[in-house]
């Protein structure tokens, strides 16, 4: 059996007016005994939650459609590892849902100065932004993202977000399940860091 075949599996199948079925938790037990019908009906219970978050992440339908069948392809694979004491299917299911979109995100990088000047500007929290606009106009690309390797690896993750992507102070903290100030925090000390990095004064 190809077991990377089996999340192909793309729409629900309507119901018949049967009775409620198994739960996820007894669906995923059954699908890590290898039984690939629970596995299609475990599809249809999870894989519109996982789509949906993955989708508010991404704000993407390609990639949401492309990161939810590898979360179904981890769940297939991985189902022997889940336990019901651990907690619920769908815990389980979410939590992987946002680690690979989370990861989808971290790999994309911007790729012209005209983003990177336009992302720092977004940066709207004096006196920060003036520190943000002097760095997109003194320097280049290459020097801005010699200065990214200097900040934490939380630093560096909250700064590409919102200053890469273009996500809101609120999105990135969705997004890295983080408390908001802990953001704000974290944006101001890296944009001190990279202030300090390529010698632009304030």
């Amino acid at each position: 059996m190809d077991e990377s075949a089996r999340p192909r599996r793309m729409a629900p199948v309507p119901g018949d007016g049967e009775p409620a079925g198994p739960t996820a938790e007894d669906l995923l037990v059954r699908v890590a005994k290898g039984d690939e019908r629970a596995f299609d009906a475990l599809y249809d219970k999870l894989a519109g939650p996982v789509l949906g978050l993955v989708r508010r992440i991404l704000r993407d339908s390609a990639q949401s459609e492309e990161v939810t069948q590898e979360v179904m392809v981890e769940l297939w694979r991985t189902a022997t590892r889940y336990s019901p004491e651990r907690g619920s299917a769908l815990n389980w299911a979410m939590t992987l849902a946002h680690r690979r979109a989370v990861d989808r995100v971290r790999s994309a990088r911007a790729s012209s100065d005209r983003e990177v000047k336009a992302t720092f500007e977004a940066a709207r929290a004096r006196p920060f932004d003036e520190v943000a606009e002097a760095v997109a106009a003194r320097w280049e690309r290459s020097q801005v993202r010699r200065c990214l390797t200097t900040l934490t690896e939380l630093q560096r993750e909250s700064v590409l977000l919102a200053y890469y992507q273009g996500y809101t102070y609120r999105e990135v903290s969705e997004v890295l399940q983080t408390p908001h100030g802990t953001i704000k925090t974290r944006l101001r000390d890296g944009l001190i860091r990279l202030r300090d990095c390529m010698g632009v004064t304030a």
